[in-house]
């Protein structure tokens, strides 16, 4: 009725099992095995012969190629495109429950075909589970023809459209959509049934004619693919996902305020940030209690005293504005920080959101009630089927199969790599980074070779773009308030000359393609100007240029008190800061040490989300309640 996997809870032993496991099965993900779906690709079978042996044999490797090679001819002959014989490798680590990690350029959506087209001959319902609406409307689109060509329906599932064309769209085939619209359904299937699907209390009610099936909104989670997987299931698996309702926030809104004031009225003696989260002191609690006495009220306890204040620092300490939010139309926007794109229907929990709108002096919108709450951990284990692909996943191969038992397959790129690397410089002054920016910049527009430079935020690129204009350089900038552009700034950034200056968001789901006597030139040359949180998303960066065996160039030009120094490496960072110029090796050995402290700090937030969750759901299920 509602197909989904039961994952179990693991205790220690199960644990120390699955990684015996893992290092016992690595041949599984080996390309040696893998590519042996090269040769079975020959011969097609008719398609009904095909549909009916799927359905009762599997994916076995002769039959998933011959529905490869039907896939393949029917891709040339509607939307004139072959796949290469690597994405035949990858298709087959999808179908294996596998990562696909493919260099950027290889051709990811088209691999997804492969795997998603076999699948749904077999009568799975298949899900594509793209970052955002665009790339999901744009892929659905774009490929319809090849679905269509096999006898399979397509559906796209995107924010703002109803329920029934949501129901409409989730009955078909093939599913396109992005991930937290596919989650947020998930939990309003959760809330219509009441709980975890019972099968037979289904079936039962459905005989009764009081079943509700025809509220729900999903068949179910029988087979999904994710792109950009690292993305979905590594980074943005820190956030729980929350479906909630407005309330009243009357009362709420004057106890922020007053939060707000106490917190400004301590000094730097009263907290302290490590990793990224803010603890008072023992000076900072007995002043709070000092502070909270006389306003009586939700004041008059301690602990709710310190976590009201606690929170309002946060807010006002480690919030930035044109860096973790924007304000657009008198409204605080919400900046992921991964991908440097808006959420405009995202909150922050717990106070936090309504705490920076008063901040920042907008209309602070009301309080929320939790209706039901799912983390993408436990989602996304709840599939059948569950498989991804993306260009970085060697870095969280070992996360990815602890929490998903996923393994992560490396394919072969179609062409040589081109890309040269050039030394990182490191600076110990963020004005000597720019300044040096700039230079190389200058150098390669000189012979108009185009550029891309990497910013991790609103602000910094916006300080690079006064800067080029300083230096009478024309450029193109894409960060979160020029979102709605992005595939067009990126799409153009191979012309020649072309100077771009892009925030995360730089050329997710979109190729920059080599204009006319680039390649000549050196091809595109890609500038990192801080390094991020993870390592995997400077690879994502450097992977725009030196595409399907193009010519290009990178490099990373930083300074000692960028953020990720400043926050993760403190003392190291004050010290080279003094610094006009760093020594190679040494900061490459500050960034390394910058970027492992904050990996860590991050793997062990979504630990301890996926523990709390679980906990939660055990409460939740003992009081009968859903999600």
């Amino acid at each position: 009725m509602y197909p989904e996997r039961d994952a179990p809870r693991e205790g220690a032993l199960d644990r120390l099992l699955a990684t015996g496991e893992y290092h016992a099965g690595r041949w599984r993900s080996s390309r040696r095995r893998l590519q042996r779906i090269v040769a079975a690709t020959r011969e097609s079978l008719a398609l009904d012969e095909l549909r009916a042996r799927l359905r009762r044999e599997g994916f076995t490797e002769e039959l998933t190629g011959a529905a490869f090679a039907l896939v393949r001819a029917a891709a040339e002959r509607t939307i004139g495109m072959r796949h290469f014989d690597v994405q035949l490798v990858g298709g087959w680590a999808l179908l294996q429950g596998m990562v696909a990690e493919m260099e950027t350029g290889e051709g990811k959506t088209l691999t997804a075909t492969l795997a998603a087209a076999t699948a749904a001959l077999a009568g799975r319902a298949v899900h594509v589970i793209t970052v955002n609406d665009y790339l999901a409307e744009r892929d659905a689109a774009a490929l319809r023809p090849l679905y269509e060509a096999l006898g399979l329906t397509v559906g796209c599932v995107k924010h703002g459209i109803d329920p029934e064309a949501r129901r409409a769209a989730y009955r078909r085939d093939i599913v396109y959509c992005s991930n937290k619209e596919i989650t947020f359904d998930y939990l309003r299937d959760r809330l219509a049934l009441g709980g975890r699907p019972r099968p037979i209390a289904q079936r039962i009610a459905a005989l009764a004619g009081t079943g509700g099936a025809d509220k729900l909104l999903l068949r179910g989670l029988q087979f999904a693919i994710v792109d950009e997987a690292d993305s979905v299931l590594i980074d943005e698996a820190r956030t729980p996902l929350i479906l909630s309702s407005k309330g009243d926030s009357t009362k709420e809104e004057a106890v922020y305020r007053q939060a707000l004031e106490l917190a400004r009225a301590l000094g730097p003696e009263h907290f302290r940030v490590e990793d990224s989260a803010l603890e008072l002191t023992a000076a900072g609690s007995e002043r709070v209690r000092a502070l909270a006495a006389p306003l009586g009220g939700v004041w008059s306890g301690p602990r709710r005293s310190e976590l009201l204040v606690r929170q309002a620092l946060t807010a006002l300490e480690l919030f930035d504005r044109d860096k973790h939010y924007l304000v657009r139309d008198d409204k605080v926007q919400i900046i992921d920080e991964y991908t440097g794109r808006l959420m405009p229907d995202r909150s922050w929990e717990q106070g936090l959101h309504q705490l920076i709108e008063i901040k920042e002096g907008v209309e602070v919108t009301g309080r929320h009630e939790t209706l039901a709450r799912i983390s993408y951990q436990r989602f996304f284990r709840r599939y059948q089927h569950l498989s991804g692909m993306t260009g970085t996943a060697a870095e969280v191969a070992g996360e990815l199969w602890a929490v998903y038992r996923l393994r992560v397959a490396r394919i072969p790129t179609n062409r040589p790599v081109r890309r040269a690397r050039l030394p990182d410089r490191v600076y110990g002054r963020a004005e000597d980074k720019w300044r040096a920016v700039i230079e190389a910049i200058e150098q390669r527009h000189l012979v108009r070779q185009p550029v891309l430079v990497g910013t991790r935020s609103v602000a910094a690129s916006e300080r690079l773009a006064s800067l080029l204009e300083s230096a009478g350089l024309s450029f193109r900038l894409l960060n979160a308030r020029q979102d709605a552009d992005e595939a067009a700034i990126v799409a153009d950034a191979g012309q020649p000359g072309r100077i771009t200056v892009a925030t995360n968001m730089a050329g997710r789901g979109t190729d920059i393609k080599l204009a006319a006597g680039v390649a000549e030139r050196g091809g595109l040359h890609v500038i990192c100007t801080e390094r991020h949180d993870s390592g995997r998303i400077d690879r994502q960066l450097f992977g725009r240029c030196g595409r399907q065996g193009d010519p290009g160039s990178c490099e990373a030009i930083l300074a000692a008190d960028d953020d990720l120094a400043a926050t993760h490496a403190k003392l190291p960072s004050a010290w080279l800061a003094n610094m006009e110029r760093v020594p190679s090796r040494t900061g490459r050995l500050l960034y390394w040490l910058a970027q492992r402290r904050a990996e860590a700090a991050h793997s062990r937030a979504r630990r301890a989300l996926l523990q709390m969750d679980e906990s939660l759901g055990d409460m939740l299920a003992f009081s009968g309640r859903c999600e």
